[in-house]
C-alpha cells in the first residue's frame, strides 16, 4: 500500500465496497450501479445491480461505454469489458453531518467521453464540503438510437437509475440524499434539460447546473431515420433482430461511416455540419415535449446556467465541422439550419470586417449552444418557482503559441471542476495554469459549492425575461468578474424561433 492511502469500506445496498482514503477525501470508484447492459439486457432499460457478498474492490473506475473515441489521459472502450454502468463517489473523510451531493454527467455529444476522464476528477469539489458523484452512462447507439419494440433514450434512463442509487446509497458516504444537485456540460447540460422535463427523475435532484447547453432532441422519426441508415451502413436490417445481430462495436463503426458520409456531404443539410446521430428522443414517454420549452417537472427547483462565449471555436480548431469561409457558404448554412436570411446580415452589422469564418462561427455556436442555454434559462424563470442563475464564461488571453486562447466549448469545465492540472486541460486551457486562471477555478468552484449547498452562487437571480434589458448576467473572466446584461447578439434572437432542425 503506498504511503500516505489507505482503505475503507461501504455497504451499498448491493453489496460492501471498498475504495481508498487519501489527502483527506474518500475515493470509491467504479461502483455498479446496474446490470451490464449487454446480453439479455442489451437495448432494455437498466437493471438493478445483481449483488455481491464479498467487499468488492472499487479503487479504478470501471470500464467505459461503446464508443470510437480515445481521448488523452482517458481509457480506451475494451469491447470484453460489458460491466459499464458505474459511478465514482469522492467525499470528505471527515463531516459531521450529510454533505450536498454534486451529481456529474458528462458531455461528449452522447456519443463519447467518460466520468473517467482527469478533467472530471471530483477531488477540488469534495474538499469545498460537498460528496461528487460522477457516473457513465450508455452513449451512441447503444444509449440512444432507436430500436423498434425497445425503450428509447436509454442512455438518460441510465442516469436516473444512478440518482435513484445516489437517493438509496449516498448516505453512506456521507451525502444527503435530501440536497442533490445534477450538473452537467454540453450533452451532459442537455441530459440536465431532460431530466428537469421527466417525471421519472422528478424528486430525485433539487438544484441543476446546466452549462453549454445544445440543440440536440430529436423526433422520433429523425430517430427512425438514422437507425434505418446505421443498420444499413453495418449491414443488417434496422429491426429489432436485426440491430441486435450486430455487436456493439460494428454499430460504432457503422455509426463513424454513416458521421463521414454527412461530414463529407455539402448537400446534406444540417448534419453537414454539426454531425450528431444521436440524442435524447421526443418519444412521448419519458420525454413529451422540446426540453428547452418548459421545465414543467424541474420547474421547482433552482437552475443555474452557463454558457461560453465562442463556443463553436472548438469545433473549428479540432476540424470537428466544415470550414465555412464564403459569403455563399454561409448563406447556405443558414438556410440549411433553417436561420432567417436577416440574421447572417445582423451578424455581419455586429462584426464589422471580421473575416466569413469569424462570422459563421459566431452564429453557428450561438445557434447550437448559446440560444438553447438561454431558452432553457428563460423557459425555467418563466415557468417554475425555482430561481434561475445566468453566466457566461469569458476568460481569454494570449496564447503560448501566439494565437489567441478562445473562451470556447468545454473550456470552462476544467475551471468549474478545479482541475486544471489534470491531463489533456491544457489543450482546452490554451497552455499551464497563471495566478489569476487559478484564483478564477477558485471562484467557480466556490460558486458551484455554495450552490449545491444553498442554491445561491453568489450573485442575484435573472429578472423576469419578459424585460430583456433587465437579464442579469455573471461573466466569468480574468483578473476579476463581472456582471452584464444580455449581449447585441440575444436580442436578434429574440423573435427567432429556434428549434434544432431534427424537431422541426
Amino acid at each position: 500500500m503506498r504511503t500516505g492511502i489507505a482503505d475503507h469500506t461501504v455497504e451499498t445496498g448491493s453489496g460492501p465496497v471498498r475504495g481508498t482514503v487519501a489527502d483527506g477525501l474518500r475515493i470509491t470508484l467504479g461502483i455498479p450501479y446496474a446490470d451490464p447492459p449487454f446480453g439479455a439486457g442489451r437495448f432494455l432499460a437498466p437493471r438493478p445491480a445483481t449483488a455481491w457478498d464479498e467487499v468488492r474492490d472499487c479503487t479504478r473506475y470501471g470500464p467505459i461505454a461503446p464508443q470510437s473515441a480515445e481521448l488523452p489521459g482517458s481509457p480506451a472502450w475494451n469491447p470484453d469489458e460489458e460491466g459499464v454502468l458505474t459511478l465514482n463517489v469522492w467525499a470528505p473523510a471527515e463531516r459531521s453531518e450529510p454533505l450536498p451531493v454534486l451529481f456529474w454527467i458528462h458531455g461528449g455529444a452522447y456519443t463519447f467521453g467518460s466520468s473517467a476522464q482527469p478533467d472530471y476528477d471530483g477531488s477540488t469539489l469534495a474538499r469545498a464540503g460537498t460528496v461528487v458523484v460522477t457516473c457513465n452512462y450508455r452513449l451512441g447507439f447503444e444509449g440512444f438510437g432507436h430500436v423498434p419494440g425497445f425503450p428509447d433514450n436509454r442512455g438518460l434512463l441510465d442516469q436516473i437509475a444512478a440518482l435513484e442509487w445516489v437517493r438509496d446509497n449516498i448516505a453512506a458516504f456521507g451525502g444527503d440524499p435530501d440536497n442533490v444537485t445534477v450538473a452537467g456540460q454540453s450533452a451532459g447540460g442537455g441530459s440536465i434539460a431532460c431530466l428537469m422535463n421527466s417525471a421519472r427523475a422528478d424528486g430525485l435532484f433539487h438544484r441543476a447546473i446546466a452549462h453549454s447547453v445544445p440543440d440536440a432532441f430529436f423526433r422520433p422519426e429523425f430517430a427512425e431515420r438514422i437507425a434505418r441508415e446505421v443498420a444499413e451502413a453495418a449491414g443488417v436490417a434496422p429491426t429489432a433482430q436485426g440491430l441486435l445481430s450486430a455487436s456493439p462495436q460494428e454499430l460504432v463503426e457503422a455509426s463513424d461511416r454513416v458521421v463521414a458520409r454527412y461530414a463529407g456531404d455539402p448537400s446534406a443539410g444540417f448534419l453537414h455540419y454539426d454531425t450528431v446521430l444521436y440524442g435524447p428522443v421526443l418519444d412521448g414517454v419519458l420525454l413529451d415535449r422540446d426540453p428547452l420549452d418548459a421545465p414543467a417537472a424541474g420547474g421547482h427547483v433552482d437552475l443555474l446556467v452557463c454558457h461560453t462565449t465562442e463556443e463553436y471555436w472548438l469545433m473549428h480548431r479540432v476540424g470537428a465541422m466544415p470550414t465555412v469561409t464564403t459569403d455563399d457558404g454561409l448563406a447556405r448554412f443558414a438556410a440549411d439550419y433553417g436561420l432567417p436570411p436577416g440574421l447572417v446580415d445582423a451578424y455581419r452589422a455586429l462584426m464589422p470586417g471580421a473575416p466569413v469564418l469569424d462570422v459563421f462561427l459566431a452564429l453557428a455556436g450561438d445557434a447550437v449552444f448559446t440560444v438553447p442555454t438561454v431558452r432553457l434559462a428563460e423557459a425555467h424563470a418563466r415557468a417554475g418557482d425555482g430561481r434561475t442563475f445566468l453566466s457566461r464564461f469569458d476568460r481569454r488571453r494570449p496564447g503560448p503559441d501566439g494565437r489567441p486562447v478562445r473562451a470556447w466549448h468545454a473550456g470552462d469545465v476544467p475551471f468549474a471542476l478545479g482541475t486544471l492540472d489534470a491531463t489533456g486541460v491544457e489543450f482546452l486551457t490554451g497552455g499551464p495554469a497563471d495566478a489569476d486562471d487559478r484564483a478564477l477555478s477558485r471562484r467557480m468552484v466556490d460558486a458551484w459549492a455554495a450552490f449545491a449547498a444553498t442554491g445561491d452562487p453568489g450573485w442575484a437571480p435573472t429578472a423576469d425575461p419578459a424585460d430583456p434589458a433587465e437579464l442579469a448576467i455573471h461573466v466569468w473572466d480574468v483578473p476579476r468578474d463581472r456582471t452584464e446584461g444580455p449581449s447585441a447578439a440575444h436580442a436578434l434572437w429574440r423573435d427567432v424561433r429556434m428549434a434544432p432542425p431534427s424537431i422541426r
